[in-house]
């Protein structure tokens, strides 16, 4: 198997990280042979895709940042009111928010919790 395959083989089919196509990038300039270099112009359509995987990459962290900053604000507002699940088989006044991968979960008073999501009413 080789570098290229290995590297595919890794990051599943039609999906390459920022890791992987360094790897791959190397693996390519490794295996060149030195008789035949790569096209110049494929080479710097390489780089591009390279500058344009790293920008996503930093866009991505920053937005990452962003959405923590407003779930954190969020969450500071639903502290000690009272909320309601869409539902209505779990109430009562927030104590504290806790961010999680499913969104902003709430623990109230009474010791249950709920994620505060699409269809939690909140009051005063």
């Amino acid at each position: 198997m080789s570098s290229v395959d290995s590297v595919s083989a890794a990051t599943g089919a039609g999906s390459l990280d920022y890791k992987a196509f360094l790897k791959l990038l190397i693996a390519q300039l490794k295996n060149q042979d030195p008789t035949q270099p790569m096209d110049s112009t494929a080479f710097v359509a390489q780089l591009a895709t390279f500058s344009q995987v790293e920008q996503s990459i930093s866009a991505n962290s920053k937005l990452d940042s962003l959405l923590t900053a407003q779930s954190l604000s969020i969450a500071d507002a639903f502290v000690g009111r009272k909320v309601t699940s869409g539902d209505g088989t779990v109430s009562g006044t927030v104590a504290s928010v806790k961010i999680t991968g499913d969104g902003p979960l709430a623990t109230l008073t009474n010791g249950s919790t709920l994620i505060l999501g699409s269809g939690v009413t909140v009051a005063g």
